[in-house]
C-alpha cells in the first residue's frame, strides 16, 4: 500500500509549502521512515516544521491482535513544529524516525493523548526526552482514502520535560495541557523550562 505515500506528501505540501530538506532512516525489519522539513511560516513567524513520510504506509495494529490487518486500521503520520535559529533542532530527525517506526517496531497504535519517549533529547541540549501526541486537524487536515482504509491523521508532537512527563502519567494529558494554557507557555520554544507543576 506505498501508493498512499505520495497521496500524504501531497497533503503535507499542500498545508505546510515546499519541504526545504529531507532525510531518510530504514530500520532492520522496517520499511523506509522519511522526515520532511518545511522552514516557511507566516509573516514574521520563524517556526520550523518536521512531518514524518511513510508511518502511515501500513495501518497500525492492535497489538493484541493476533494477525495484523494490512488494510484496516488507523494510519499516521506525526509533525512537530518549534521555533526556528534558537537550537540545532534539525538533529531531531532520527529520534522523529524512530517514533514513526514504532509501530512498526513495537506494536503500537499511537493516538491522540499518547507519551513517546525517545530516552535521549529530541536535539543537542533539549529539555525534552519524550512527546506528548496531540489531537490532529489543526494543521493539516486529515487525508482520507478511498473504502475501506482508514483516513491518515496528522499527529502534532509537543515536546515535554521528564517532570512534566511524570506528572502527565499520574493526572493525564488534558491536566497537563491545561498547566500549559494557564502558564501560557510557548510548547514550540526549543529551549523552554518546565511549566510549573506544584
Amino acid at each position: 500500500m506505498a501508493d498512499v505515500l505520495p497521496l500524504v506528501e501531497a497533503r503535507l505540501r499542500t498545508a505546510l509549502g515546499e519541504p526545504d530538506a529531507r532525510a531518510a532512516v530504514t530500520f532492520l525489519g522496517t520499511d523506509r521512515i522519511e522526515v520532511l522539513r518545511f522552514s516557511g511560516g507566516a509573516a514574521g513567524e520563524q517556526i520550523v516544521r518536521y512531518a514524518t513520510l511513510g508511518m502511515s504506509a501500513r495501518p497500525m495494529a492492535d497489538p493484541t491482535a493476533a494477525l495484523a490487518d494490512p488494510i484496516e486500521g488507523p494510519r499516521a503520520e506525526l509533525v512537530l513544529s518549534v521555533r526556528a535559529g534558537v537550537a540545532d533542532t534539525d538533529k531531531v530527525l532520527r529520534p522523529l524516525a524512530v517514533l514513526a517506526a514504532s509501530p512498526q517496531v513495537e506494536g503500537l497504535v499511537v493516538a491522540p493523548g499518547a507519551s513517546l519517549d525517545v530516552g535521549d533529547p529530541l536535539w543537542p541540549g533539549a529539555p525534552f526526552t519524550s512527546v506528548l501526541v496531540a489531537e490532529p486537524g489543526g494543521l493539516v487536515e486529515d487525508l482520507d482514502l478511498d473504502e475501506p482504509l482508514d483516513p491518515v491523521r496528522f499527529l502534532p508532537l509537543l515536546p515535554m520535560t521528564p517532570n512534566e512527563a511524570a506528572w502527565k502519567r499520574v493526572h493525564g494529558a488534558q491536566a497537563l495541557r491545561e498547566r500549559w494554557l494557564t502558564g501560557g507557555t510557548d510548547l514550540r520554544d526549543p529551549l523552554r523550562k518546565s511549566v510549573s507543576l506544584d
